[in-house]
């Protein structure tokens, strides 16, 4: 075999192996992501069977949830690139992960102090973006028992980082899963009321959530303190203690993170609030539109943050052709995915729909119609969408998320968002219009994510050997 046929067969190998293992890596991320989404999913598809109105309270609720949530979940998500980074050192590797970890407990409890403040005056808040009152009142009622479990969920996001870097997700799905079933055992009861207890409606559902994240965070703990290839690490002896250098660094990395991804969920919660201008119909759509495209979007969302461990290996190696390989592997999966996601989304709107209400009850026509309208618009982003996602989990991996964040704010907010009032209020296609800049905004931030990864020798984003 001549060198050149050789060093070929040798680039294919390396290939087969990082597709193999960046599969092995995302499956269980990507199932633990729709996991956790089908948490709140649930909560909306329980609350869909209580009335329009309880629907549209517990959509904006969850909407102005996860607009706090998701800036938290971004800065602890920091936490990964620096663990992948000092295992692919490899020096000082356990005491650097050790020391990251206990920051992204600190930063959970940092940011949720100033979250439940928020939350617990949210009818204020959604008053002040012009919701209907006796929505806005029920929303409270929903947020006053789902609020607090946000320091939980964050908990939980840092041991889930945790366990992915050492590319044995498959911890995180499993308790995962179990608090799946507990979340909808614990909505049948205190929703409805089984079991002698009285009916709660919307407080019981945000109770049941409430419990199954405390259950995600106590039930990981348990795992990474008694597991054989976790409790070596002791992550959580003597959490308490300041570490201020590396509280600095996470924060210079995460609240990039964080920026990054509330600026993009923040445009989809103010879209749920432009929403309530044109009814509560055009609300109830909206939310379930929005919550089968978060559906897909987990996909993406756990091949990015295969990504980010993945490349933050080959990062911390100084392995140029490692980093290459593992980006475009995840690339390239997301991309098959949610092409077939939008084909489905084009082909059969309505099965989609009928998950989370009756499209044959005479009551629900007008939701079903918008719903309809709003999956058309979803399915010509999926493609943009998955890009952006893993375009910005590749580079969080190269520890770049200055830049990228910027990207994301001038993209949503700065080209998107008033291509939504325009087109929703001014060229008067309503809660279409908001879609459509939406779509637009995520192909915008897909262009540039990937525009940057393209040229990352260029930029010096990737270390010299």
């Amino acid at each position: 075999m001549s060198l050149d046929a050789s060093h070929s067969a040798s680039v294919r190998i390396a290939w087969r192996a990082e597709f193999k293992a960046m599969l092995l890596l995302s499956w269980p991320l990507v199932l633990t992501n729709l996991a956790q989404i089908a948490l709140t999913t649930t909560d909306v598809i329980v609350l869909g069977r209580l009335g329009p109105s309880a629907l549209a309270a517990g959509a904006l609720g969850v909407s102005l949830y996860f607009g706090i949530l998701i800036f938290g979940i971004g800065v602890i998500t920091g936490t990964s690139p620096m663990m992948a980074e000092a295992i692919g050192r490899r020096r000082h590797m356990m005491r650097d992960i050790r020391r990251t970890f206990r920051q992204g407990l600190w930063s959970a409890v940092i940011i949720a102090v100033p979250a439940w403040i928020v939350l617990w005056h949210a009818e204020a808040v959604l008053l002040a973006f012009g919701q209907e009152a006796a929505v806005a009142a029920d929303a409270q009622v929903f947020l006053h028992a789902l609020q607090w479990g946000f320091l939980p969920t964050l908990g939980f996001i840092a041991l889930r980082s945790f366990v992915a870097v050492l590319e044995r997700p498959l911890w995180a799905l499993v308790v995962t899963g179990v608090a799946i079933l507990f979340n909808a055992a614990a909505n049948w009861v205190l929703v409805f009321g089984h079991l002698g207890l009285p009916a709660m409606g919307l407080r019981g559902s945000g109770l049941a959530t409430t419990l199954s994240n405390v259950f995600l965070f106590a039930g990981l703990a348990l795992v990474v303190t008694f597991n054989q290839k976790f409790r070596r690490y002791h992550l959580f002896g003597r959490w308490w203690r300041a570490d201020w250098p590396r509280l600095i660094a996470l924060w210079r990395l995460g609240l990039p993170i964080g920026a990054t991804l509330t600026f993009e969920i923040t445009v989809f919660s103010a879209a749920v609030f432009f929403m309530g201008q044109f009814g509560t119909a055009a609300v109830a759509a909206h939310s379930i539109a929005f919550q089968i495209a978060s559906a897909t979007f987990m996909v993406p969302m756990g091949l990015s943050q295969a990504a980010t461990v993945r490349v933050g290996r080959a990062y911390g190696a100084h392995d140029a052709d490692g980093i290459t390989r593992a980006g475009w592997s995840a690339f390239t999966l997301s991309l098959l995915f949610m092409t077939s996601m939008s084909v489905l989304m084009l082909v059969a709107p309505r099965a989609l729909i009928s998950v989370f209400i009756d499209i044959d009850a005479a009551a629900n026509a007008a939701v079903v119609e918008l719903a309809v309208l709003f999956l058309f618009c979803a399915a010509v982003f999926q493609i943009a969408d998955g890009a952006q996602a893993v375009g910005a989990g590749m580079l969080r991996g190269l520890q770049d998320t200055r830049v990228p964040m910027i990207f994301a704010l001038v993209g949503y907010w700065g080209f998107g968002m008033p291509l939504s009032l325009l087109f929703a209020f001014k060229l008067g296609f309503g809660g279409v219009g908001i879609w459509i800049g939406l779509a637009a905004g995520l192909v915008a931030v897909a262009i540039v994510m990937m525009w940057r990864w393209t040229r990352r020798e260029r930029l010096g984003l990737v270390p010299v050997a």
